[in-house]
Parts: C-alpha cells; sequence; structure tokens
C-alpha cells in the first residue's frame, strides 16, 4: 500500500514543474503582447505589490 503514495518531495518537484511552465507561457504570451488589457494591468499590479513588499488585497473579507 505504501506504493500508492506520492512522496512530499515528488509532489512538490512536480507543482514546481508544471507552475513554471505556466509561468514560461504567460511570460512568452505577455512578450508576444498577446494577454488582455486587463490581465496586463493585474501583472503589473502584482509585480508592483510584490516589488514593494505589500500583500495582495484580498477578495475575501471574514464578517465582523
Amino acid at each position: 500500500m505504501n506504493d500508492a503514495v506520492i512522496p512530499r518531495e515528488q509532489a512538490f518537484a512536480a507543482a514546481r514543474r508544471v507552475l513554471d511552465a505556466a509561468r514560461q507561457r504567460r511570460d512568452r504570451d505577455r512578450a508576444a503582447g498577446r494577454l488582455a488589457p486587463e490581465v496586463e494591468q493585474l501583472l503589473r499590479r502584482l509585480e508592483h505589490q510584490q516589488r514593494t513588499g505589500q500583500r495582495p488585497a484580498s477578495a475575501y473579507r471574514p464578517a465582523a
């Protein structure tokens, strides 16, 4: 039964590969100007927040 369990390191490596591939596709599309203007604006805002150390605004707000 232990054969069916994926080791943590393997799971993280697989997830990292998928994430890196998605980022490469996004960067290629962005460089080619294929992103929608609102997506480009969102990416710029997130990059700015990351550079300045701000946390992204959360769409979720807990009830008072």
